[in-house]
């Protein structure tokens, strides 16, 4: 079983940035691939990035690419999103997971303010 923690959610100014962070613990971390989701009030959960196992392949969805960057540091079983030029469609809940499992942490809120 894997657990994951997110951290590092907030408000910030339109423009602005922020870097989530998520734990991850009783699992081989650096054999997993990862990801961001995100859920806005009202709409349902959507993929943001997914990073492979060692970090060498990563894709974003569109409405991010460019802003956002996903990485990981497999020596303190972290997977991180940096955030920058935030917009406020980027408010949500945001949700790492274990790439193509069950396993979710228990989100973050990020609140982008225009």
């Amino acid at each position: 079983q894997v657990l994951l923690a997110e951290s590092g959610g907030g408000l910030v100014q339109a423009g602005g940035s922020l870097r989530l962070s998520c734990a991850a613990s009783g699992g081989t971390f650096s054999s997993i691939n990862m990801a961001w989701f995100r859920q806005a009030p009202g709409k349902e959960r959507e993929f943001v990035a997914t990073i492979n196992w060692n970090g060498g392949r990563t894709s974003y969805a569109d409405s991010v690419k460019g802003r956002f960057t996903i990485s990981r540091d497999n020596a303190k079983n972290t997977v991180y999103l940096q955030m920058n030029s935030l917009k406020p469609e980027d408010t949500a809940v945001y949700y790492c997971r274990v790439a193509g499992t069950g396993y979710w942490g228990q989100g973050t809120q990020v609140t982008v303010s225009s």
